[in-house]
């Protein structure tokens, strides 16, 4: 009896390095390879697709998102990846002497490298070194926030193992918490509650937001993260909150967040502003809206608005 030819996934996984997550969202999502089925459906790759796996990956490691080579032809990634080691001597000279000055984008890069190398320690370090060199400001726009997006990307394209993901998050909520305890604030300073939707089980954005709302002289209040809207409107009105800031990352496609959203509103009242943001939230844009919540672009709409919320504090006191 002839054998079928091609290779399990195990065997994908052994000559790759490639785990078999990765694989299958690479082949799922993006369709980077089309392996072969038996009659009972099990995947068998071919050795073109096992190079093309293997092509994949060095372009990926070089920096390369999975989301725009994947539709290359394995020649076309052959020269990709190619031009990206001819350049590698430019691109790795040695900047990390002592006392050299760096940009935000090389603290970004190396913090990444250490990400996917799961070294705790050169990520830590890299964020002190950023803290030490860039302002506040610049360091939480320009170097944590786009960290955690794009380890959120990478998580969600199948390149960063779960290990890698939990070190990272672990890693950047101890920098963002001792970052925020680092302000002080005032007793007197308004309050508000920062936390996550009932669903929303990503944190960092709002332990971020309650670092800005610190920066900007706010009491704030980090609660965690998939809170229901009864439990969000308890604390607010516990804290004597002002404001809830609310960060939606993922998923974009819950059905029962809006729900939630409208709850919250009808919870806390008409005079509680609720703002929101995060890269999932536009996609609830309607919900939002109908519970009168204002939507954040950016971190700079967060200072924007809490300001325009302070002063209209202090204009409704006289």
């Amino acid at each position: 009896m002839e054998s079928t030819p091609g290779h399990p996934i195990k065997v994908v996984v052994r000559r790759t390095g490639l785990s078999a997550h990765v694989i299958r969202v690479w082949e799922k999502r993006y369709q980077a390879v089309v392996p072969a089925r038996t009659a009972t459906n099990r995947r068998l790759y071919s050795d073109e697709d096992i190079a093309r796996l293997q092509w994949l990956q060095q372009a990926v490691q070089a920096g390369q998102s999975i989301g725009r080579i994947a539709h290359l032809s394995t020649p076309e990634l052959m020269k990709l990846v190619r031009a990206e080691q001819a350049a590698a001597p430019l691109a790795q000279r040695p900047t990390d002497r002592e006392g050299e000055e760096k940009n935000s984008g090389e603290f970004l890069a190396r913090a990444l490298v250490a990400v996917q190398k799961l070294d705790a320690v050169s990520l830590e370090n890299q964020l002190v070194r950023a803290s030490i060199a860039l302002s506040q400001r610049h360091l939480i726009e320009e170097v944590v926030q786009p960290l955690m997006v794009r380890i959120g990307q990478m998580w969600h394209e199948g390149t960063l193992w779960v290990a890698d993901e939990h070190m990272a998050s672990a890693v950047v909520r101890s920098f963002v918490g001792n970052l925020r305890a680092s302000f002080q604030v005032s007793e007197s300073a308004p309050h508000v509650v920062a936390t996550t939707p009932a669903g929303q089980l990503h944190e960092l954005g709002a332990l971020l937001a309650t670092v800005v709302a610190t920066s900007e002289g706010w009491n704030a209040t980090f609660l965690g993260s998939n809170l229901p809207a009864e439990e969000i409107a308890g604390a607010a009105a516990k804290k004597g909150a002002k404001a809830v800031l609310l960060s939606i990352i993922y998923p974009s496609d819950d059905p029962h967040l809006g729900g939630e959203l409208l709850k919250l509103r009808r919870l806390v009242g008409d005079d509680m502003t609720l703002l929101a943001g995060g890269q999932a939230a536009p996609h609830y844009q309607r919900f939002l809206k109908r519970a009168g919540a204002v939507t954040l672009a950016n971190l700079n709409d967060l200072r924007d608005s809490l300001s325009l919320l302070r002063q209209q504090t202090v204009l409704d006191q006289d």
